[in-house]
């Protein structure tokens, strides 16, 4: 009489197993998806569920980056290089082009693109009439992404109402749309900042160099450690320190602030994170836009 074995799981197993069952529902349901990738950590983690829900085939769906003109060249860099290694096709999109079309319009030369990709995206879900986008946004980075459902429907003006979605019981997602529609999912919507660590450190996936630390030129604002660019100069008084420093998260560099780290490898950094008492975008955002009120605001008008 044989014996089975029972084969016990871990928390980074059954995480993979939903963000895979997920990514493959959308795929299923919808006739014309595509996944953002940025370059970033959680995106990473993204790609890597893709290759396990669908190679040795292509993927069914396109690889798409909305891109403010302002991002760190380590992460675009990357972006590109990663997107060409797994032969995909990628389709960047600029806020740059919907200033130029005046769909966009700045306050000010110095004012942050980042709350603008918001209509970039949605020109470009019409441009191309995708049906669902796969992001990598996680319940645990702020209180208005908490509200948000695994598939999260959007109006046919793009528009999210936390109030009007659909009920996600028994692992059952509905990702059907009308024309016009759309479906924002979150594959990995339950996983933690340390859950992502965890699974770039067991699948050993690449990084950007700007994940590690490294020294960086920086001004000290509060608690926040602005990074000395072209974009953002130090000011007239402010005292420029070189700092060794790591990002948590990576984005447009006039909102985008770095930590300070010695973390030079992967577990070091899964240590920090341990350890750290400070959320990830509390710790790294400089933009006045972090409130659950702002951000569900921005998620109104089409944010990620």
């Amino acid at each position: 009489m044989s014996t089975l074995t029972k084969q016990t799981l871990s928390h980074l197993d059954w995480l993979e197993a939903e963000a895979i069952h997920i990514m493959r529902e959308v795929a299923g349901q919808c006739e014309r998806p595509v996944l953002l990738f940025s370059g970033g950590k959680d995106s990473i983690c993204l790609l890597r569920i893709a290759e396990k829900a669908f190679r040795p085939g292509r993927f069914p769906f396109p690889l798409m980056h909305i891109d403010t003109g302002h991002n760190y060249k380590e992460v675009t860099d990357f972006r590109d290089k990663r997107a060409a290694e797994l032969g995909e096709r990628l389709i960047v999109r600029s806020v740059e082009d919907s200033m130029k079309r005046g769909s966009v319009v700045l306050k000010s030369a110095d004012e942050s693109r980042n709350k603008h990709q918001s209509v970039t995206l949605l020109e470009a879900i019409a441009e191309f009439e995708f049906d669902a986008c796969i992001g990598g946004a996680r319940r645990d980075e702020e209180k208005a992404r908490a509200k948000e459902r695994v598939m999260s429907f959007r109006d046919e003006f793009g528009q999210w109402d936390p109030k009007n979605q659909r009920p996600e019981l028994w692992n059952l997602y509905n990702a059907r749309a009308f024309k016009g529609e759309n479906i924002r999912a979150f594959p990995i919507s339950n996983w933690t900042e340390m859950d992502v660590w965890q699974y770039i450190e067991r699948e050993k996936l690449e990084l950007p160099s700007i994940y590690f630390a490294h020294t960086r030129p920086v001004v000290r604002k509060g608690a926040l450690l602005q990074p000395v660019t072209e974009l953002t100069p130090a000011k007239p008084g402010d005292v420029v320190e070189e700092v060794l420093v790591r990002f948590r998260t990576v984005g447009d560099i006039t909102c985008t602030a770095p930590v300070e780290s010695n973390a030079t490898t992967v577990e070091q950094i899964v240590v920090e994170t341990a350890t750290t008492t400070i959320t990830e975008r509390g710790a790294t955002r400089l933009d006045d836009q972090t409130s659950e009120a702002s951000m569900e605001q921005r998620k109104k008008e089409g944010y990620f």
